[in-house]
């Protein structure tokens, strides 16, 4: 063990020198090593700053050759503007005449390039091109401008009547001129309930032409030149609709020219002025705005001022015969024409709402809306002004036979025709006065019908004859309420009022009656002084008592054929009953009387034949002993009585009679 601890020791130290060896030549390798790289270090950067000149100028011929790339590249782009300048120069040299669509192309390929040399002022000769372009845009816009003008002119021309009137629905085309009757006025109505009529608008402008004008207006807009585009579309299209509606007939007139007409030819341009309205409106204004509208489309500003400049004089010349209407002076026979105006304007009034749309047609839009409600405020006034005229209608014109007045067919009539316009009225009633517009129409209806009777009444007083005045009161009111049973009337005025007025006829004929028969009656009442209603009821009664009942019954009954033949009741059934309920009273009567003092006389007579005048009869009863001169006193039978009695109330003339 002794032996082998040197051994291992000495092998250590063995081992540690040898490292130590190669430590050591580690150390001079790796300073060899250093001593290379520095002296590498020391060469690059020799070799660097040998070769950076070399690198500047590479650098700066590669910038260079940079630049000369920019620069051909900008030449091209520039080459390439001035050469489109070019063609398009030769465009618009040119003119539109020949192809407007690439005359146009070639002014937006000027303004394309004019923004690209503005961009370009650092190039020279950049001001001299820009000049260039500016007065050549500024050459072709004046020619826009004058094929604009060109164009819109050509197909500006006035519309013709006949073609206004092709577009007109066939069941609109008859109520061209005048009041509209009774029958076409309620076909009217019905219609309002059945399908709205339909207009076909007419083609003004061609539609090829349309988006033409478009895109010359917007070439016009684009260089700032609206004012111009303005005054020459209004210039244009503003004579052609004012003469369009003159060829219609269409009349600027004032309340002076409204009031100097007789009523036949005003009558007739009120129902002119109607159709012209919808014509006017529907038609001509209407088409109008569509053009407007799709030349002007995105241009908002200008369509609807340019629109209302176009139609505003002519929209103010229809308006002013509706105004000159509505402010003269009032009267009956106006007020169903001014309801059709009334009535007109209302109908229209959504198609001009529309129509009239934006801020430039306020005045225009205000205008329609003002005439409106001044037509509706003059017809309520007149309205309500004819029961005053009824009132005070002092006419002196008297029926002689006692007939229907002339005032009261009128105003049952008035009153018919009011009640095809009751929605109407009803309408300016609310309008007005909201407050139960039905309510009120009824009221002034009464008031009216009240204000006639009241006129009635009056009148029957000319007459001398009060048998004769009665029978005037039972004529007319029992017009009155046929007429008011046969017609809406009787909804509004009701059942009550027509009983109430029934019972007023008969009161009439009842008086009739009594002033015109109690006194003839009474010559056939005879009473015997010392009679005591036994059988001899003859008894007391003297010859001379007889001769004269018989005297003064041919007398009346003469004098009352005379007279009231010549009367009239025109109504058959009126008149029938009328006379039936004589004949029941006064032929019993007549008989009675002949029965029991008739057979003391020979019955030879003369009696008056409603047709044939005088006529001799045949002996109808045996003459007695004492009798005298029978004919003289019993002149007519009972049938000859009742055959002259049918012939009352015929208004035959002397003539007539004699015959």
């Amino acid at each position: 063990m002794t032996t082998t601890i040197p051994q291992t020791m000495e092998s250590l130290r063995q081992r540690a020198t040898l490292v130590k060896e190669s430590l050591h030549k580690s150390q001079i390798i790796t300073d060899s090593m250093v001593s290379i790289l520095g002296s590498f270090d020391h060469r690059l950067s020799a070799l660097e700053t040998a070769m950076r000149p070399t690198q500047i100028k590479t650098h700066s011929i590669r910038s260079a050759h940079d630049n000369i790339d920019k620069t051909l590249k900008a030449a091209e782009v520039f080459l390439a503007q001035f050469e489109q300048t070019r063609k398009a120069e030769a465009k618009i040299i040119r003119g539109p005449q020949e192809d407007l669509e690439n005359y146009i192309e070639a002014v937006e390929q000027l303004r394309t390039n004019l923004k690209f040399f503005n961009s370009k002022k650092s190039f020279k000769g950049s001001e001299v091109i820009i000049n260039h372009t500016n007065n050549l845009l500024a050459k072709a816009i004046a020619k826009l401008e004058d094929e604009f003008r060109l164009l819109l002119t050509n197909y500006s021309k006035p519309v013709e009547p006949d073609r206004l009137f092709d577009c007109i629905p066939h069941r609109r085309r008859s109520s061209t001129s005048g009041r509209q009757s009774d029958a076409s006025k309620a076909d009217l109505e019905s219609e309002k309930q059945a399908e709205p009529a339909v207009y076909t608008l007419p083609t003004l402008i061609p539609p090829r032409v349309i988006p033409l004008l478009h895109d010359l207006a917007q070439q016009m807009v684009d260089a700032g030149h609206q004012q111009q585009l303005f005054r020459l579309y209004r210039d244009t299209r503003a004579p052609v609709v004012e003469q369009s509606l003159r060829k219609l007939g269409v009349e600027r007139l004032s309340k002076d020219d409204v009031q100097k007409m007789q009523w036949e030819v005003l009558e007739s341009k009120i129902g002119n002025w109607t159709h012209f309205m919808r014509i006017a409106v529907k038609l001509l204004l209407t088409v109008e705005k569509q053009i407007c509208d799709q030349i002007f489309e995105g241009f908002d500003t200008m369509r609807t001022q340019c629109f209302a400049e176009v139609i505003a004089s002519s929209f103010v010349m229809l308006l002013s015969f509706g105004e000159a209407v509505a402010k003269s002076k009032r009267s009956s026979e106006k007020l169903f024409v001014t309801l059709d105006m009334y009535e007109t304007m209302r109908e229209l009034h959504p198609e001009m709402e529309t129509i009239f749309e934006g801020k430039a047609c306020t005045e225009l839009r205000e205008a329609s809306i003002s005439l409106t409600k001044r037509l509706g405020q003059t017809a309520m006034e007149t309205f309500c002004d004819f029961e005053e005229l009824i009132e005070n209608d002092a006419t002196k014109t008297a029926v002689l036979d006692g007939t229907v007045h002339p005032l009261t067919s009128y105003v049952i009539n008035y009153v018919k025709f009011l009640f095809d316009y009751q929605s109407t009225l009803k309408q300016i009633f609310r309008e007005f006065d909201p407050n139960d517009p039905e309510s009120q129409l009824a009221n002034l209806t009464t008031r009216i019908m009240q204000a006639l009777q009241n006129n009635l009444d009056g009148k029957s007083k000319q007459y001398k004859d009060p048998a004769l005045s009665q029978l005037f009161l039972m004529n007319n009111i029992h017009y009155i309420v046929r007429s008011v049973r046969r017609s809406d009337a009787k909804d509004m005025l009701g059942e009550d009022w027509v009983q109430i007025h029934r019972r007023v006829v008969q009161q009439h004929a009842n008086q009739y009656k009594r002033i015109s028969w109690a006194k003839i009656a009474q010559c056939l009442t005879v009473q015997s002084p010392n009679s005591s209603g036994g059988a001899d009821s003859t008894a007391g009664i003297s010859r001379n008592m007889i001769k004269d009942r018989f005297k003064s019954f041919n007398s009346q009954i003469e004098e009352l054929y005379w007279r009231q033949s010549q009367w009239t009741v025109p109504d058959s059934e009126l008149r029938e009953s009328l006379k039936l309920a004589i004949i029941e009273v006064l032929l019993p009567a007549y008989r009675s009387f002949l029965k029991r003092f008739g057979d003391t006389w020979n019955a030879s007579f003369m009696y008056i034949h409603p047709s044939h005048g005088f006529k001799k009869f045949e002996s109808l009863r045996p003459m007695l002993e004492n009798g005298k001169n029978p004919t003289k006193y019993i002149r007519y039978t009972a049938e000859q009585i009742e055959e002259m009695l049918n012939g009352f109330f015929e208004s035959k003339s002397w003539n007539d009679q004699k015959r």
